[in-house]
């Protein structure tokens, strides 16, 4: 659908930039436009659940985010969401902050690991806040070590 009328309205009340998107639905079109609005440099995710509601999401307030199906699921301390993004996009949209790769399906926010521990057999358990545990891939550990001593 290409876009039919782009306009800019000034107002003196506002202290701040506010863009609306309005669109007859909310599709994949409109979805890929927020993305590209937020922009990698934002550290910023435009995220939506299941009942059409759409939402940015912050780096700092994403615990994770893992490949489900076809989109990407993105965990905070208070909900769930979920972006078109794909992984790879969102490892570049928050390459500024604290996220590390822990498979070849997931991120995590070293700021939300509670506790980390090695196994005997070579594997890292990472216990995440509210409660929240995942298992790191073996090939991904020595970045993840790195890491977590506060290497870059």
């Amino acid at each position: 659908m290409p876009w039919r009328d782009i306009r800019f309205e000034s107002d003196p009340s506002l202290d701040h930039m506010e863009i609306v998107v309005r669109a007859p639905s909310q599709d994949e079109e409109v979805m890929e436009l927020l993305n590209q609005l937020a922009g990698p440099e934002a550290e910023a995710v435009v995220v939506f659940d299941g009942y059409g509601n759409v939402q940015t999401l912050n780096a700092s307030e994403i615990v994770s985010a893992s490949m489900e199906g076809k989109l990407v699921h993105v965990v905070t301390e208070t909900g769930s969401w979920y972006t078109r993004r794909t992984l790879q996009s969102m490892e570049t949209v928050l390459e500024g902050s604290r996220f590390v790769r822990i498979s070849r399906y997931e991120l995590v926010n070293l700021d939300k690991v509670q506790r980390y521990d090695f196994t005997i057999a070579g594997k890292l358990r990472l216990e995440l806040v509210g409660g929240m545990e995942t298992w790191a891939s073996r090939r991904c550990i020595p970045d993840i070590r790195k890491r977590l001593k506060g290497g870059v």
